[in-house]
């Protein structure tokens, strides 16, 4: 699976892209330090591959690297967040 990332001002998206279809994790740059995920969104013929939760792994792959937080205002991803313990330590709000 390949996961892209593109930036345009404030916005940005995480794009997935497995066997022709693609899955998408969008968020709003709040601060050089914040952002916000708002969105998760997955072609079914996607669904039960593990997109949606390696779209999330690369946000938090992302923020560690960038030494930033994530509010998670998409529902997908604040599952996620709730399920992975480890990745407490960038979840503001």
């Amino acid at each position: 699976m390949q996961i892209s990332t593109s930036e345009t001002g404030s916005k940005g998206q995480y794009t997935a892209t497995l066997d022709g279809h693609v899955g998408e994790m969008t968020y709003s740059r709040a601060s050089p330090k914040l952002i916000i995920i708002d969105h998760t969104g997955v072609a079914n013929e996607l669904r039960g591959k593990g997109v949606g939760q390696a779209l999330a792994a690369h946000a938090v792959e992302e923020a560690r690297k960038g030494g930033w937080k994530i509010v998670p205002l998409c529902p997908f991803f604040k599952a996620q967040a709730l399920r992975h313990a480890e990745w407490a330590d960038l979840i503001s709000g």
